[in-house]
């Protein structure tokens, strides 16, 4: 029997939490185990103007999460014969770019690996959506591959060898099974995946979006932090079938209780009542590691084909997938082994998925969630680090800024206004020695935590404490 109450208590304590610090209006949350719906939630409000409330009903942009979508759809096709995903992509669209006798295949492109960096087409088309147009021709499938097949000088590695995370690539995928199936794409994935799993209500059809009576409004966070009323960036692809692959790289709209049907056929290799998606095989294949990305807090971090995956999460394996488009975003993520799933959208920019994400996993195995999230106690430990020191008498005084995620040394007199980054010679913060960085030089700069809890801060002569 599950003890709900761990999760429902730190879905509580940290949602409110994080909206608040992030200015987000509205957000939803569910969470799946062994096939069942264990909780599902909304906070705060889809429609701030109006103040109509966010549910686990309310539709939201899930942003790059439809790649895994746009995966399945690859993996039908290559189970029907019309492709192996080890072909060119030349062989299928009007790419062309590539390197001689390495050719970029589907593969690749599954796994951002076609050494081609991000020729920005999201910015293009997002940027638009919202108002902020880049200028960049801009309406048909020939202007996109115009923009694309221009990039040949921006290959930066053979395919294979280095992670590029690339929207660009999955409109193309996109292309293709709009060109196998002889089908708009956002036809296709409603007929073959959305329809199936019984989400009625998720759409790429932006005016079916915004008929809905649960949607959000969706709102643009500004580089000085305030937060506006938007629109959905993407077009009604009703309106340009011909282009319709654009929504490809993250163009669905759905809820935290649609998207738990989604989980589930994940989880399960793409089985779902009454029928399945694709083979347990290809499934494996989406879920396996292909490209390393980076290590995160948990090792090592990789993508497979439209999903990531993190290979040590306290011992199990974790496939998961963020999604933004800038005014909405999403995150999605499952642990196979726990037949357990975590989905969560907010109607503005994300917070921190991962943090939240983490404490449901977590609390699902009976760990404390501030000791059991690195990122968490990252957390708490530069927040006790903050704040304002002071010398001998108050005579000189500095500040310690924490911005996101990283601690600044600001030091204003009447001679001096300077603020210097302070990076951690441990990542995680399990020791607080810190040092700037100047022309080759490192300084080093150490913060002492005393037992009587008040701390004190060694920079070059001075010996500053912590007012209080």
């Amino acid at each position: 029997m599950i003890d709900l109450s761990g999760i429902r208590d730190w879905i509580g304590y940290i949602v409110p939490k994080y909206m608040q610090e992030f200015k987000i209006p509205g957000m939803s949350v569910a969470v799946v185990k062994d096939g069942e719906t264990i909780y599902s939630g909304g906070f705060g409000a889809r429609d701030p103007a109006r103040n109509l409330p966010a549910t686990p009903d309310t539709l939201y942009g899930i942003g790059s999460i439809t790649k895994s979508f746009v995966a399945i759809a690859i993996m039908q096709l290559e189970e029907e014969g019309k492709l192996s995903v080890d072909d060119p992509v030349s062989d299928y669209i009007p790419f062309e770019l590539g390197l001689p006798g390495k050719p970029i295949t589907i593969h690749h492109f599954l796994t951002h690996s076609s050494g081609l960096p991000s020729l920005a087409s999201s910015s293009v088309a997002l940027y638009r959506g919202v108002g902020a147009d880049t200028g960049i021709p801009w309406g048909s499938a020939e202007d996109f591959y115009r923009l694309v097949n221009d990039g040949q000088d921006e290959i930066a590695a053979e395919p294979g060898k280095r992670f590029f995370y690339h929207n660009a690539a999955w409109r193309m995928l996109g292309d293709i099974v709009q060109r196998l199936s002889d089908t708009p794409f956002h036809h296709y994935i409603k007929k073959r995946i959305l329809d199936p799993l019984g989400m009625k209500r998720s759409t790429m059809n932006t005016a079916d979006f915004n008929a809905d009576t649960d949607h959000i409004v969706p709102h643009w966070k500004k580089p000085d932090g305030s937060v506006e009323a938007s629109r959905f960036p993407y077009p009604n692809p009703e309106d340009n079938l011909e282009f319709s692959f654009i929504a490809a790289a993250g163009g669905i709209a759905s809820s935290v209780n649609e998207m738990t049907q989604y989980l589930n056929a994940q989880i399960n290799k793409g089985e779902y009542e009454g029928g399945t998606l694709a083979s347990v095989d290809s499934f494996t294949k989406m879920q396996t590691p292909h490209t390393k990305r980076f290590d995160n807090l948990y090792g090592a971090y990789w993508y497979g084909y439209g999903l990531g995956v993190t290979e040590d999460f306290h011992g199990y394996k974790m496939v998961s997938h963020g999604g933004s488009i800038l005014v909405s975003t999403a995150n999605m993520s499952f642990i196979p082994e726990l037949n357990a799933g975590v989905i969560m959208m907010a109607n503005s920019a994300a917070p921190p998925w991962d943090d939240i994400s983490g404490g449901i996993y977590a609390s699902l195995l009976d760990l404390d969630p501030m000791k059991a999230v690195p990122s968490l106690k990252v957390k708490q430990k530069l927040a006790m680090l903050s704040g304002d020191y002071e010398i001998f008498k108050g005579i000189e005084r500095v500040q310690v800024e924490n911005k996101r995620g990283m601690l600044y040394l600001r030091s204003r007199n009447p001679f001096v206004d300077s603020v210097t980054p302070l990076i951690p010679e441990d990542p995680l913060l399990e020791s607080t020695m810190f040092y700037t960085y100047m022309n080759g030089i490192k300084t080093p700069i150490e913060f002492d935590v005393l037992d009587d809890g008040k701390i004190d801060l060694y920079v070059e002569r001075y010996r500053y404490h912590k007012r209080k």
